[in-house]
């Protein structure tokens, strides 16, 4: 098993892998109200709001991070592309290191 994490390390370096399919990890789910949703973890809350709300509301374990990208493209049109994609990575990186989040 730290040979698997040894290798999702590596690829969490180098960018997320365009075919995993990011989710909620174990032990977190979907809380608060629809105006002011929250995910619930096992430390704590976390309030979701605007760009973040819309990815993560992507995030269920269906859709591959390229299929993410690319609704937000649709959602963002006008908006840069490439943008798109590393504030996508950054904010989805961030979840996974908090163990929010898994691919």
């Amino acid at each position: 098993m730290a040979a698997t994490g040894r290798v999702q390390d590596r690829e969490l370096a180098m960018g997320i892998a365009e075919t995993c399919k990011p989710a909620l990890a174990i032990g977190c789910k979907w809380g608060g109200t629809e105006e002011a949703p929250l995910v619930l973890f096992p430390e704590g809350a976390m309030k979701v709001q605007g760009t973040g709300l819309a990815i993560l509301a992507l995030c269920d374990g269906q859709r591959t991070f390229t299929d993410i990208v690319e609704e937000l493209q649709r959602q963002y049109f006008g908006a840069d592309p490439k943008r798109i994609r590393e504030d996508a990575t950054t904010f989805l990186e961030q979840l996974h290191e908090k163990r929010i989040l898994d691919f």
